[in-house]
């Protein structure tokens, strides 16, 4: 590995951890299932999102580091108190959904490897989330967990086993409309273009990617005095739009691989309707053969991990926000109880829900669905905020950055309004 090489991978941080974590056992399963039920007609809204999710993931790091404080706490600055509550309370409770889909999958997917009730496998792993948070740091886990997410690559390697028809895959990319089953509900069509995109914008990436800039800065005692120099602005902004870049398009590579594998794997095979994980996992068949089910846990289980703490943290650092609590992985348990007894709330609540789940695949696909509909108003509290001179200064977005931030709030909404005009 050369020097250049070192330094790069050294100065990635947030915008790759953001970029794995959202790639998670909700994001595997609604990529899956749009793959096979519409083929390759959905691969459009992953190239359309990638420029967009940079965008505002951009603004939310930036939004983090410029001011010292985390979205929640610019939030309750700009918009007045019952506002920021209810983005909160609806963060809350999209993350503890999207909790317990994510521990229901991991359940699951270790079920088909090792056998036994999900039951105990929920619990354990819900276990094992709040331990990574609140008795180990969880810098140190990711660096683990990221090599069980290489398990994801699987799918890289099923496109280059596989006969793919690319021709066909560019032409239904580009007119998704004309391909379609008609037979099929537009509704479908649509609640799956929420979900696709829900999954890969989603609000608890926003608060996340922010509150760990916040936290950065907080391990530096030099970070206020720095900032007032151009230079060093200069170089740490770069620095989160390269994190950025790198994270978020690895993340939607990925996802496009997804759908273009299980599209060839499953649909132009006749199964166009996934219910279950092992369907799901029949995806990797091709590359993986009879570990097909060993490879699919691994990638489910390691994003589960990475992701779920990332989804409870999220929401304990807005809440504590909200109500001034001491915020940050960087205390202990005593320093922060508040923050911390989120982090198991959320994680515990979760878990109990995923218990009583019968259709963890559906589950996953709809926690995708209200992500991308509370994405919206969040979205656009996120753009005033960085347009506003009051907060953030001098470090306000350009013209360029505000035509993206706008143009993925309207894409959100958009697809939001036809997915309920069509049901």
């Amino acid at each position: 590995m050369t020097q250049s090489t070192q330094e790069l991978v050294k100065s990635l941080g947030p915008g790759l951890i953001t970029g794995a974590a959202d790639d998670d056992p909700s994001g595997i399963a609604t990529y899956s299932q749009a793959g096979a039920q519409f083929r390759f007609g959905l691969v459009w809204t992953l190239l359309l999102t990638t420029p967009l999710m940079i965008s505002i993931q951009m603004l939310s790091a930036r939004i983090g580091w410029v001011t010292g404080e985390g979205l929640a706490a610019n939030i309750s600055k700009m918009f007045p108190r019952w506002v920021t509550l209810l983005l909160v309370g609806l963060l809350v409770i999209a993350n503890t959904i999207n909790i317990a889909a994510d521990i229901g999958a991991m359940g699951e997917a270790a079920r088909l490897v090792i056998g036994g009730p999900p039951a105990l496998f929920i619990v354990g792993f819900g276990g094992l989330c709040i331990a990574g948070q609140v008795l180990f740091s969880y810098e140190r886990s990711v660096r683990i967990l990221k090599w069980l997410t290489l398990a994801l690559f699987a799918y890289v390697a099923v496109l280059l086993t596989i006969q793919v028809p690319w021709r066909q895959v560019g032409i239904e990319t580009l007119q998704p409309w004309a391909f379609m089953d008609k037979t099929k509900a537009w509704k479908d069509y649509a609640a799956m273009v929420v979900a696709v995109l829900g999954t890969t914008i989603s609000p608890y990436l926003f608060f996340w990617q922010s509150a760990q800039e916040v936290e950065d800065n907080n391990r530096r005692p030099d970070a206020a005095a720095l900032h007032k120099h151009p230079e060093y602005v200069a170089e740490h902004l770069a620095r989160i739009k390269q994190d950025t870049f790198i994270g978020m398009i690895f993340s939607n590579l990925i996802a496009i691989c997804i759908v273009v594998a299980t599209a060839v794997t499953l649909n132009l095979q006749g199964i166009t309707d996934i219910q279950t994980s092992a369907q799901a996992a029949l995806a990797l068949k091709p590359v993986a053969g009879e570990f097909a089910f060993i490879v699919f846990a691994l990638g489910i289980i390691g994003t589960g991990l990475l992701a779920v703490p990332v989804l409870a943290g999220s929401a304990a650092y807005a809440v504590s926000e909200v109500f001034s609590w001491t915020t940050g992985l960087s205390h202990r348990f005593n320093e922060a109880p508040g923050f911390y007894l989120m982090i198991i709330l959320a994680t515990g609540i979760g878990s109990l829900l995923s218990y009583f789940e019968v259709d963890p695949i559906q589950t996953l696909i709809w926690s995708a669905i209200l992500n991308g509909i509370i994405s919206v108003p969040i979205m656009a509290a996120m753009m005033w905020i960085g347009q506003s001179k009051r907060l953030m200064g001098a470090q306000t977005i350009s013209a360029g950055h505000r035509w993206f931030g706008w143009t993925a709030t309207a894409v959100m909404a958009v697809a939001v309004v036809m997915m309920f005009a069509t049901l």
